[in-house]
């Protein structure tokens, strides 16, 4: 039998869970990096073999920093039911605690949570120990997207669950304190896959592309492509009564994963953004999600940045891809989430025929301009987190962190850049090969005040 590719090279997983102490830095880490950097990844269990990626246990890896040392590097599985082998259906329908809790990793109101959109989220402490299913004091009663967005002025959480049944999708609000404080079923929605929204200082944006609910996928994640799902974004105002009003617009067919950001602009029209795939992009990115013969591509092929702007008083929208660049997992500094922002980051991907490479990706939103900081032959980076540097005037003034998996060296570093001109401004080594994760999230240190250690 075949080793999917989801279980080899950059993706194979660790066997154990270790802690390492007193980790070697080159260069000199800002001492603003007070924190922890916290990464999620598919992991299975030795011996298991998921029919699909996304169905591979999640496993956390935690970097612990502080005042220029790197003090610990631990791993742990989120110990979920699902990691022991409980079904996600039951006779009572599905257990949103059985979840592989692989996708992503938040801090809100002090919480830990380890995410995956088909199920309730999942507590850890500090040190990445679980705590267990979290589900708002019982007021959450659907699935949460592993993909919540903390608005920066308000500090509410915004967050959906998204079902393949009626119905299709609730927007939740999370107070700054932690509280689940309104839920809202969504006129309109469809069982298209919504893996990612946008929120902007006056709209919820959701996004319906062509991937859909599909009986007949027996990988275990029960979506595919369809030419008759229509490709939609929603707009709807934020506030109570919001979902009342929201509209839905037509798009061009695609299917896209991860939003960069969106706003309002000067005209008061809504300008998203985010890395999308066609039909073929959509099927190379599957066939390796689920190890199907000949895939003849990595994931993220075809996965090119596109541009709508949807005009809410003409009631139309003008869509466009803007580079041609393989990217995925954007990202920027979230003290703009929802407001205009000059500058986005990302990672490259080769094309579909294995042209280009690896990379962390930086784009000037006003210029036009494309940077890319290479990380070298046989090294894959991880989504880049954006941290704000100590005394930051310009948007970019910053960090980004990012873990390499090098093939190579069998080794992982946690790579420092510095988010304006993407020069290495530090590197840990870590003690192990970080298998290649999806996101994760920089969580500093006054964010778990108070919390247990």
């Amino acid at each position: 039998m075949t080793t999917p590719p989801y279980l080899t090279g950059h993706y194979t997983p660790v066997a154990d869970e270790i802690t390492a102490t007193g980790l070697t830095v080159e260069g000199s880490l800002p001492p603003e990096l007070t924190g922890r950097l916290i990464r999620n990844s598919h992991n299975p269990k030795p011996g298991v073999t998921p029919a699909h990626w996304f169905k591979g246990s999640g496993m956390v890896h935690g970097i612990r920093l502080r005042e220029g040392r790197a003090e610990w590097y631990r791993n742990r599985w989120v110990h979920t039911p699902a990691l022991d082998g409980a079904p996600y259906m039951t006779d009572r329908g599905p257990d949103l605690t059985a979840s592989t809790a692989g996708t992503h990793v938040i801090e809100h109101a002090g919480r830990l949570l380890a995410l995956c959109e088909a199920n309730l989220p999942f507590e850890l402490t500090p040190d990445l120990e679980t705590v267990g299913a979290h589900d708002f004091d019982g007021k959450l009663r659907t699935a949460m997207t592993a993909h919540p967005k903390e608005d920066p002025v308000t500090g509410e959480l915004h967050f959906f669950g998204s079902s393949p049944f009626p119905p299709f999708l609730t927007h939740h609000v999370c107070d700054a304190k932690g509280e689940l404080i309104h839920s809202a079923e969504i006129p309109g929605a469809t069982a298209s896959l919504k893996h990612d929204f946008a929120l902007t200082r006056r709209h919820v944006v959701f996004v319906e592309g062509n991937v859909t609910f599909d009986p007949a996928e027996h990988s275990g994640i029960p979506y595919g492509w369809s030419d008759a799902q229509p490709s939609r974004i929603g707009v709807m105002p934020r506030g109570e009564g919001g979902a009342r009003h929201v509209r839905w617009f037509s798009i061009e067919p695609g299917n896209m994963l991860h939003v960069g950001n969106a706003y309002e602009d000067g005209q008061g029209r809504i300008v998203l953004e985010g890395p999308t795939v066609d039909r073929e992009g959509f099927r190379l990115s599957w066939n390796w999600w689920i190890g199907a013969p000949g895939r003849g591509a990595e994931p993220n092929a075809r996965s090119y940045t596109r541009r709508w702007v949807i005009d809410l008083a003409a009631g139309s929208v003008d869509e466009q891809i803007i580079d041609d660049l393989a990217v995925e997992f954007p990202t920027l500094n979230e003290e703009y989430l929802g407001a205009e922002h000059r500058y986005q980051y990302a990672v490259s991907f080769p094309d579909q025929e294995g042209f280009g490479g690896y990379g962390v990706v930086k784009y000037d939103r006003v210029t036009g301009a494309r940077r890319i900081h290479r990380v070298g032959d046989a090294r894959l980076p991880s989504e880049a987190v954006f941290v704000p540097a100590a005394g930051a005037v310009n948007e970019d003034d910053g960090y980004l962190l990012t873990v390499v998996s090098d093939l190579k060296q069998d080794a992982s570093q946690l790579l420092v850049l510095d988010a304006s001109g993407l020069d290495r401004v530090a590197a840990v080594h870590l003690p192990r090969r970080v298998t290649a994760g999806i996101h994760g999230s920089w969580v500093p240190d006054e964010a778990l005040d108070g919390v247990r250690p």
